[in-house]
């Protein structure tokens, strides 16, 4: 009954004349590094930490390290339950494509990058918490991000995102400050040093749920692993500009906001462990608020209750279960 659910896609350019729509969720990175007075400096600083990271990541053929160029879209997928429904602001994710000037061409990146969603707000700071109060020891329920993941596979094959993608996404989040990760002997010349961790994250545990595995590199160059969330094969399924595309773009991102970790001024070892207190690291002059964000998660994850989980509770439910069948 995947035809109870519908998703529609719009875009827009991120670049340096963006601001956020009032349907944009305000936690996303990208709306907050557009805000204020400085915000065309703001993202200008940022854009040139991508361009300058990708062709450092791509220096064959490319003398002077300025190549290429990467361009973002913010995509915007919206759930309409039934017929005549309200569409939902459901999911946010980037879209690089990569202006190659030597051959004067453009080429698709991997649609992915940041992810954002209002399900998942809600999840982990509405649902999480109230699941929470008052016991003794922290615990997940055991459906926990049933919902969203189920949302999230069918986003991915429905003909919304078919037609508007050629190749399936990849996410790129911070590693988690709570786990442990080791060094491997696997090396890939653009992903980098593979990095396993002690155990599964609840982020890793959630994205399974939505059809995502996770693998952790450390692209050359980086001082911190970076974990990939895909479906198939990450090494072989993308090409090495594409890989590029989405490293130069979610590295840059984390430096901005994750600095503790990715603009440490030394790299991790055999055995590392993110920091989010580590004092030894550099800061980029690129604005970024992050006591906002985690203040308007909650926010955010209430409106989702308010507009999408309650309303449509009976149907979500309906829709899930026979989802599952």
């Amino acid at each position: 009954m995947r035809e109870d659910i519908t998703y529609t896609i719009n875009s827009i350019p991120f670049d340096e004349d963006y601001r956020p729509s009032d349907g944009t969720r305000a936690t996303t990175n990208f709306a907050n590094l557009a805000k204020g007075e400085g915000r065309r400096e703001n993202l200008r600083n940022a854009f040139d930490m991508i361009n300058n990271r990708f062709n450092a990541l791509a220096p064959w053929d490319n003398p002077h390290g300025d190549r290429y160029a990467v361009e973002l879209e913010i995509i915007s997928a919206q759930a309409s339950l039934g017929h005549g429904s309200d569409a939902f602001p459901l999911i946010e994710i980037l879209k690089p494509t990569i202006l190659d000037r030597k051959n004067d061409r453009r080429i698709d990146g991997i649609p992915g990058n940041n992810f954002s969603s209002y399900v998942r707000d809600y999840d982990f700071s509405i649902l999480l918490p109230r699941h929470n109060k008052g016991r003794p020891d922290f615990s997940i329920p055991d459906d926990f991000g049933d919902l969203h993941g189920k949302l999230f596979r069918c986003f991915l094959d429905s003909p919304a995102y078919r037609m508007a993608f050629s190749k399936p996404p990849v996410i790129c989040l911070s590693v988690s400050s709570s786990r442990t990760y080791h060094r491997t002997e696997n090396c890939h010349p653009v992903l980098g040093v593979e990095y396993r961790q002690d155990q599964l994250s609840a982020t890793d545990r959630y994205f399974a749920k939505m059809g995502l595995r996770a693998r952790c590199f450390m692209p050359p160059g980086s001082v911190a692993p970076l974990a990939f969330y895909f479906t198939g094969d990450l090494p072989t399924d993308y090409s090495v500009l594409e890989l590029i595309g989405t490293i130069s773009t979610m590295e840059s991102f984390q430096k901005i906001y994750r600095p503790e970790i990715y603009n440490a001024n030394s790299p991790a070892g055999q055995c590392y462990r993110p920091d989010l207190t580590h004092r030894d690291h550099s800061v980029t002059r690129i604005v970024y608020d992050r006591e906002e964000r985690s203040r308007l998660a909650i926010e955010q994850g209430q409106y989702a209750e308010e507009k999408f989980i309650k309303p449509n509770h009976a149907m979500l439910a309906q829709w899930s279960a026979r989802h599952a069948a």
